[in-house]
């Protein structure tokens, strides 16, 4: 049959990006090349991998079983490379890595630098997704979850936690005043989370002793733009510091109610599935990214 890495690559490609087009794009190959290696896999079968529709490349029942099969051969030639370059003593190869927008702009991008000039044969490949993904469906080796892991399937290795804290800039306070009360809130433009709405419970008492639920006035997808909207003096807000740190320390957001805020933190957390080898370069960037975190949280 030889069947190649390349035919794998390709329909691999397609189904992940959702057309031809982009999987050449991301293959860095011509749409042409793609269409012709993907012809090739499936006369070779003898089946049908995958439906053209007007908008889009759909799985078919045989594509489904075989995309698993797929995904694996690629991975362990992904595995046997990492083997020979690991005995070269020289870690290589590509490492997808996902995490939120707010915390890959935060933390990880500051330090890509660095980490590219310590391992330059390591590719990287970065993804922002304030959602949870499937690591396998979206061929990520990494992903960074903040908050409670749900996933049973997922190994985690935990990077810290990142205090919550109650925000606004110095024009909104002088324009509106600064709230003593949890009660004063009601008074004031409270800005919160759109899709993630446990993210919208906020670290003080209510007047029943609960966690406060906020009904926002303004919400927003994502904690970046929350913050943006912050520093535009639009309201209040609650983020965590990985993200406000430095907006903090050079007084262009001000913390609220002090004194009667709850001290409550975020986990933030590295996951990969159960089933995958902890490849070097994996272990190589958690080790890293560890080591320096510690002032970025």
């Amino acid at each position: 049959m030889n069947v190649t890495l390349e035919e794998l690559a390709a329909f691999i490609a397609v189904v992940d990006t959702g057309s031809i087009t982009a999987a050449a794009e991301q293959l860095g190959q011509t749409t042409s090349g793609v269409s012709r290696a993907l012809q090739r896999l499936e006369q070779k079968l003898e089946t049908t991998l995958l439906r053209r529709t007007t908008r889009r490349h759909e799985l078919s029942d045989e594509g489904r079983t075989f995309l698993h099969h797929a995904r694996t051969i690629v991975a362990c030639v992904d595995e046997a490379e990492e083997v020979m370059a690991l005995g070269r003593q020289r870690p290589a190869g590509r490492l997808r890595i996902n995490a939120p927008p707010s915390f890959m702009r935060h933390v990880i991008i500051p330090l890509i630098g660095e980490f590219r000039r310590t391992w330059p044969g390591i590719t990287l490949e970065l993804d922002t997704n304030d959602r949870i993904i499937d690591l396998l469906e979206h061929r990520t080796d990494l992903a960074i979850r903040i908050g409670t892991l749900q996933d049973s399937s997922l190994h985690a290795r935990p990077l810290g936690v990142s205090r919550l804290r109650l925000l606004a800039s110095p024009d909104y306070l002088a324009r509106q005043g600064h709230p003593e009360t949890v009660d004063e809130l009601s008074h004031h433009t409270l800005m919160g989370f759109s899709q993630l709405p446990h993210l919208n419970r906020w670290p003080l008492h209510d007047a029943h002793g609960e966690e406060l639920d906020i009904t926002p006035a303004l919400s927003a997808s994502s904690g970046d733009t929350l913050r943006a909207l912050a520093l535009n003096g639009q309201g209040i807000v609650c983020l965590a510091d990985f993200m406000t740190r430095q907006d903090i320390e050079q007084g262009r957001l001000v913390e609220v109610l002090t004194a009667r805020q709850l001290e409550r933190h975020q986990s933030i957390q590295a996951v990969y599935y159960r089933n995958t080898t902890l490849s070097r370069r994996i272990r190589l960037f958690l080790d890293f990214l560890s080591e320096r975190l510690d002032d970025r949280l």
